[in-house]
């Protein structure tokens, strides 16, 4: 007999689903396809959160203060996110968040490239849009209202092109590019680099982050990618690099409030971002699981292709869990679902 197990522990990310794939007597009816126990997991996962979920969201002023003043208080995105020659003094050595046993020391060639300030400052946005890359944006035409807000957060050079418009938005203040991707589309700028400068066209004149601090191997191509657009990049996106000090005092303050993937996601680390530079954060393209929400359609893992994520770096529904419980106490707004038009 096959029998499935539940444990109120593991009621957020790992389990076997009570009466998954068990026939206890036999049937001579026509033969259904069964859920595998992944399936009933997911859809447990997302019964869940679709319970602790609410469309009809207010902001809640003291819960987002108080929320925001613990996450500044620790991480200090406005003066730390970025390297800058401020924080990063010539002379002194940057310890990678992800091997903390190998420093670069910074020569006059890596401090001259920095940051001359924190492109941050002590500005407030008064709206700000993260967007991730979840297939749940596909046909949600929420590209308008995207745009509407003040500064715009994208993840990892997603495209913006090719009809994806009307549904994703185009306007971009800052976006990220993770180095396994310029390895993986553009040979690590290790051939024709045009096509790379070319591509980063529709972000404009937007941030562009990169962690190039983050592990050793990420260095080289991450300099790469700054060169590459100080030498053909007029008019495009403004190199930047995201600071190993930030990224370990961001993990440290998730993992104190229960959260203990071996890394953040990107995601995650943007979304922490806004809620320190902006008065009021929304979430859109946040959806970690495989079916849509209100119709339990199949998605795609990204509104623009099904390729799946490092699921044993990051745990996106642990990760969404908690960002869900941010959704309704007021400090953030996750869009899940269409948009409606601001204007005819």
């Amino acid at each position: 007999m096959n029998l499935c197990w539940w444990s109120d522990k593991d009621t957020d990310i790992s389990c076997c689903i009570l009466k998954c794939n068990v026939n206890p007597r036999p049937s001579y009816k026509i033969p259904q396809k069964r859920q595998s126990c992944k399936e009933c997991n997911d859809d447990v996962l997302i019964a869940k959160a679709l319970e602790n979920y609410s469309d009809k969201w207010k902001k809640q002023e003291t819960n987002f203060k108080k929320f925001r003043s613990l996450l500044s208080n620790k991480c200090h995105a406005v003066s730390k996110a970025v390297v800058t020659q401020n924080n990063t003094p010539l002379g002194s050595n940057v310890i990678y968040d992800g091997e903390r046993r190998k420093p670069l020391h910074v020569t006059q060639a890596l401090f001259n490239i920095l940051a001359k300030e924190q492109p941050f400052g002590n500005a407030t946005w008064e709206s700000c849009a993260v967007v991730g890359n979840g297939g749940i944006l596909a046909n949600s035409s929420c590209g308008e209202e995207i745009n509407s807000a003040q500064f715009v957060i994208r993840c990892n050079l997603p495209p913006l092109d090719k009809g994806y418009e009307k549904d994703v938005g185009n306007k971009t203040n800052l976006v990220t590019a993770n180095p396994s991707i310029l390895h993986e589309k553009y040979s690590g700028l290790m051939e024709r680099r045009r096509p790379f400068v070319e591509s980063l066209r529709p972000y404009g004149q937007a941030l562009l982050l990169l962690p190039a601090f983050s592990y050793g191997h990420n260095t080289p191509v991450s300099l790469r990618a700054f060169y590459t657009l100080e030498d053909f990049g007029s008019n495009s996106p403004l190199p930047v690099f995201l600071n190993p000090d930030y990224l370990r005092r961001l993990s440290k303050f998730w993992r104190e409030r229960g959260l203990n993937s071996v890394r953040p996601s990107t995601g995650l680390i943007v979304a922490s971002l806004a809620l320190e530079i902006c008065s009021n954060v929304h979430l859109y393209g946040f959806w970690p699981f495989s079916k849509h929400p209100y119709d339990s359609q199949a998605i795609t893992n990204h509104y623009y292709d099904n390729r799946e994520s490092k699921k044993n770096v990051h745990s996106m529904p642990t990760e969404f869990e908690y960002l869900l419980k941010l959704h309704n106490q007021g400090v953030i707004r996750i869009h899940l679902g269409k948009c409606q038009p601001t204007h005819s």
